[in-house]
């Protein structure tokens, strides 16, 4: 069984974050461990506290689980501050794992994830990473991102790193569908789901890094990781069991059981 590890924050609700990757790992038949960078209140209507673990306990963690299994993709999430960044950083730069980074900052309901002060300091990690994931609001604060700015985007696809910018939307023979664009080696593609109207959508962004990231432990290249991944967070937000207050889970499980195989 291949494992995947997670470098992210807990979610009290169980919806995103550690809480979401495990459960996505597990469906797609993965093994996954899991490293705790910081413990968040929150809920289906938003965060309310975050407590942050120190770096040297993220560190001994890590250390633990890389010196115990063979780890074949990781997952990065929610850093928080500049000391678990600069932690990080010395640790991954050495490391010979697919990396899928998350830059969680800022979240679809205006969550700040992550100190003011960090957020270029995030950068420095992305020269060790195999893909980013921002969503729109990240990769506009990123990188000056606009779907119609045409040299913004030429630069964006020439960066020594793959990108891939979720939660774009586009209207096509009236039918309003889900975007996800890959930039990579000057190039860029597009992977699209129907989207569907509904408020389920929490942790859907750390359940999609995470499949990328299970697929590409499992063998398959990133633009087959990056499609299963955005089919299978369509079923599982097509399928979402409906609790909560707020913007509600998505079903894991069912969603990977419905791919098409």
């Amino acid at each position: 069984m291949k494992v995947v590890l997670t470098i992210a924050g807990s979610d009290s609700s169980g919806g995103a974050g550690i809480q979401a990757d495990l459960k996505t790992f597990e469906a797609f038949g993965t093994f996954g461990c899991s490293v705790i960078t910081v413990l968040t209140a929150q809920n289906t209507k938003g965060v309310t506290d975050i407590y942050e673990i120190s770096p040297q306990f993220i560190k001994n963690q890590i250390k633990a689980v890389l010196e115990d299994f063979d780890v074949a993709a990781i997952k990065i999430g929610m850093l928080f501050s500049n000391e678990i960044i600069n932690m990080l950083k010395e640790i991954i730069k050495d490391l010979d794992i697919p990396i899928v980074f998350d830059p969680v900052f800022i979240s679809k309901a205006g969550s700040k994830l992550l100190n003011d002060d960090a957020v270029e300091n995030l950068k420095s990690l992305f020269q060790y990473s195999t893909i980013i994931t921002p969503n729109l609001f990240e990769a506009k604060a990123l990188f000056e991102y606009d779907s119609l700015n045409e040299r913004v985007i030429e630069q964006i696809a020439k960066l020594p790193y793959k990108v891939v910018i979720k939660n774009d939307k586009l209207i096509k023979d009236d039918k309003t569908l889900s975007l996800d664009t890959l930039f990579e080696n000057g190039n860029k593609k597009v992977f699209y789901t129907k989207l569907i109207d509904t408020t389920n959508t929490h942790g859907t962004g750390c359940s999609f890094s995470s499949a990328i990231a299970a697929n590409i432990a499992l063998g398959k290249p990133i633009e087959e990781a990056i499609k299963t991944a955005k089919e299978f967070i369509y079923e599982a937000v097509n399928n979402a069991p409906n609790i909560g207050h707020g913007m509600g889970p998505i079903a894991h499980k069912i969603g990977a059981s419905k791919l098409k195989k």
